[in-house]
């Protein structure tokens, strides 16, 4: 077996409505189904998603702030104010900087920009910032990105004589500072219909405002960064904005953004959402991490082709450096976390702060972590001068990390985001009771179920409904991101044909799965760590989205799996080895380090007095257990009697037992088994025994009438049996037992005397031989059969026993 990382969660299928819709709007069943179940089951509606255009949006001056914010920038452009643009060191905060320093330069405006330090200043608007900007002149702030919780600062701006226009998307406070214009969908009195804008996308809108008809269409190049980089809903009209802005992207009339793309991979073609979310954000986000986010503006406002290559490549190395610092920081979490817990466990929220981390990162390691242990999370960079952290956090699906830490404000000297994601800044004194509050407050929110993660599946298929034209269809639902995810389709009983491990480091695993007929090429990026887990021609469920490989010309299906899955019993073939002890201790370590493989209990079966087991050497970590003709298997060892035998989830074979009996009771008290490995060496050839015939039986009873009826040596029959038979001694000392369970001959004192009137009583009569029917049929299996076979026998007898 095999678990899966996630609960798959199929989202209902409505077959009517899907006909209906797909007949009304002349559309495949497939993309029908796939809109009904994301809640388009209305025609309108589902047209509006497909084709809506710019001509679709809503009127801008539907959001409130917009009446008093567009006559006073008009105002301060006519009358020559000095403006300053403030923002944000994020991909959005930067591509909400660039578009409104193209919409002051297209509007003739006297303007500079500011954007704070990530880690020197932090987020948000800064007093001293403002009166600097007070010193030169500024008389109105447009903030992008920032200012909806600015309270103090933009009550000083307000004493010091200048207007401050704020533009944002965040989650409003409960006191909004008093500013000349609130521009933010999420504001409660706020009538805009759509709330999911990004902070780029209300600069967008304010541009709109400003400009009308004449807003250039390249601008939503920078709308589409901005709102995938942020993980906005790819809905409404976001998703209106994002399509425009890829597709103006592949014609860019930004250079430093052709430039970027193409540090990112990419030549030529379309621009997808996956490139932006996977290319040019990580490279973006890497200059406010590691650097200032001034080199990323100064990328995207560059006017010149070689300009931008060189900030490009700047940033590009950046971003290498950037995940060079994440990967050494999260393996610090790990062990800091580690030493927190111990045996205890893990708490509801994970919060960890290091002196000297990089406060750019640490939402990124947040991230990792919450992958990893599917909680929320918050990390902390610790300034070891002044004893400030500055973190940042992350959370899983029903848990308002936002809400969490309202609840402990007083306790921090800023904070701000999202449900989902969230920074702050603290005092080092405040942290270990900042963890205490939030985890109790958690202990109120979170139940067992939050802790386990889900996946939505859209529908269920066969392979053979994964073709190029069903692909082709399935991406006009594209742009993809979130709240409208690439489609996760469930394909259930595919057989594992290929499998290995790509990437540096095995990192990513290459499958090659069939059914029916069908084979298709699957990548699940990674996840190479499972290649150990997953045996010869396993059954697999898979949560999968499907796209086109296109190689030298070559088109064809490929799946991206999401999560897998192996329901039943896997053997693995390590038959023969040479050294069974050295080869068990290179599996356990290999295994024990895998997260998939963290819950289960191993355990290691041989003869009781058998050489494999005299190997072993030091098994205090694993349960051992031996062959018992009575009771099928008794522990070898303390850990074993304290385990027992029906918790054993991985057993390692390393010698098999002298009777079928023996295996068959074996498996009876290994009843959670999900995975066996077998290291038993194999016989030989002199010791090989075959499936028993009559015609056998009757051979060997001919042979011993010819040898006459007279008392003869056992040695000199066995001798000449041997020669005549070709068999191995073994096979023939099982069938004299069964001739002397049947009266046809018998044993004494080292000799054999043929009956030659017995009774007659049929073969099956003898109990030696059933057993020698199953012992042939045992080794037959466990020593010269393939794995998959082997494991069709397992199933079968288990099936049958239950």
């Amino acid at each position: 077996m095999l678990h899966p990382k996630y609960r798959w969660d199929p989202l209902p299928a409505d077959e009517e409505a899907a006909r209906l819709l797909a007949d009304r709007l002349n559309l495949s069943p497939l993309v029908a189904s796939l809109l009904v179940t994301r809640g388009m089951a209305k025609p309108e509606e589902a047209e509006l998603f497909l084709k809506g255009t710019a001509a679709d949006q809503h009127d801008p001056m539907l959001l409130s702030g917009m009446k008093e914010a567009v006559p006073r920038i008009r105002r301060a452009v006519e009358n020559g104010e000095r403006i300053l643009v403030y923002g944000d060191y994020d991909a959005d905060g930067v591509s909400s900087t660039t578009l409104m320093i193209c919409l002051m330069r297209k509007l003739g405006a006297t303007y500079e920009y500011y954007i704070p330090h990530r880690t020197k200043e932090g987020y948000g608007l800064h007093i001293p910032v403002l009166e600097q900007a007070r010193q030169k002149g500024v008389t109105l702030v447009v903030t992008v990105d920032t200012g909806i919780s600015a309270v103090e600062q933009i009550a000083y701006a307000r004493e010091e004589g200048m207007d401050v226009i704020v533009t944002d998307h965040h989650e409003p406070p409960a006191v909004l500072p008093e500013a000349y214009a609130l521009i933010n969908p999420k504001l409660p009195f706020c009538p805009y219909p759509f709330k999911g804008l990004a902070g780029v996308g209300v600069a967008f809108k304010l541009a709109k405002a400003l400009l009308g008809d004449d807003t250039p269409e390249c601008w939503t190049e920078l709308v589409a960064l901005g709102t995938i980089a942020d993980l906005m809903p790819l809905v409404g009209e976001n998703r209106m904005l994002v399509r425009a802005g890829l597709v103006a992207m592949s014609r860019s009339a930004f250079p430093g953004m052709t430039a970027l793309l193409g540090t990112a991979g990419w030549s030529k073609g379309e621009v997808t959402s996956t490139a932006v979310a996977f290319g040019l954000a990580p490279r973006i986000n890497a200059s406010g991490r590691m650097s200032h986010a001034d080199r990323a503006v100064a990328l995207l406002t560059a006017e010149n082709a070689d300009e931008a290559e060189t900030i490009a490549e700047e940033l590009d190395v950046l971003n290498k450096e950037r995940q060079m610092l994440v990967e050494s920081m999260v393996q610090e979490a790990l062990l800091q976390l580690e030493e927190q817990t111990g045996d205890a466990g893990l708490p509801n929220i994970i919060v960890v702060a290091g002196e000297g981390w990089n406060a750019g990162v640490v939402g990124i390691v947040a991230s990792k972590l919450l992958e990893r242990y599917f909680r929320p999370t918050i990390v902390l960079g610790i300034n070891p001068e002044t004893g400030e952290c500055k973190g940042s956090a992350r959370s899983i699906p029903g848990f308002d990390i936002y809400e969490a830490l309202t609840d402990c404000a007083d306790l921090l000297d800023h904070f701000g985001g999202h449900p989902s994601a969230a920074g702050m800044s603290l005092g080092r004194g405040n942290l270990a009771e900042f963890s205490r509050r939030l985890n109790a407050f958690a202990a109120g929110k979170l139940r067992p179920e939050h802790f386990v993660p889900v996946i939505t599946t859209d529908l269920e298929c066969s392979l053979k409904e994964i073709t190029l034209s069903s692909i082709e269809e399935l991406e006009s639902l594209a742009p993809f991101g979130m709240a409208n995810t690439c489609p996760r389709l469930l394909i259930r009983g595919v057989k594992l044909v290929e499998c290995r491990q790509m990437g540096k480091d095995g990192k990513h695993l290459k499958l090659v799965v069939g059914q029916n007929g069908v084979t298709v090429e699957a990548v699940a990026f990674g996840k190479g760590e499972l290649a150990p887990l997953l045996a010869e021609e396993a059954v697999l469920d898979m949560v999968c989205e499907a796209g086109i490989n296109e190689w030298n010309g070559s088109r064809k299906p490929q799946l991206m799996i999401q999560d897998l899955a192996v329901s039943h019993l896997q053997v693995f073939d390590y038959r023969g080895s040479r050294n069974p002890a050295m080869q068990l201790e290179q599996l356990k370590s290999t295994l024990v380090h895998l997260p998939a493989y963290e819950r289960d209990i191993p355990a290691v079966i041989a003869a009781g007095s058998g050489p494999q087991l005299l190997q072993l050497g030091d098994l205090k970590d694993t349960s051992v257990w031996v062959y018992d003709k009575d009771d099928g298997v008794l522990p070898g060892n303390a850990l074993a009697e304290s385990v027992g035998a029906s918790r054993v989830t991985t057993l390692f074979v390393l010698e098999l037992p002298d009777a079928s009996e023996g295996w068959s009771r074996m498996m009876a008290a290994f009843v959670s088994l999900e995975r066996i490995y077998l290291l038993h060496p194999q016989r030989s050839p002199q010791e090989r025994i075959e499936t028993p015939s009559r015609d056998h039986f009757k051979q060997v009873y001919g042979l011993l009438l010819r040898l006459g009826g007279a008392a003869l040596r056992e040695e000199e029959i066995v001798a000449a049996l041997l020669k005549r038979t070709g068999w191995s001694r073994r096979m023939l000392e099982l069938t004299l037992g069964v001739f002397e369970e049947l009266g046809f001959i018998s044993r004494a004192s080292g000799s054999i005397a043929v009956n030659p009137s017995p009774s007659k009583r049929p073969l099956e009569t003898s109990s030696r031989y059933r057993e020698f029917g199953l012992l042939a049929e045992m080794e037959q299996m466990l020593l010269h059969a393939r794995v998959p076979e082997i494991t069709k026998w397992m199933l079968t007898r288990i099936k049958g026993a239950s």
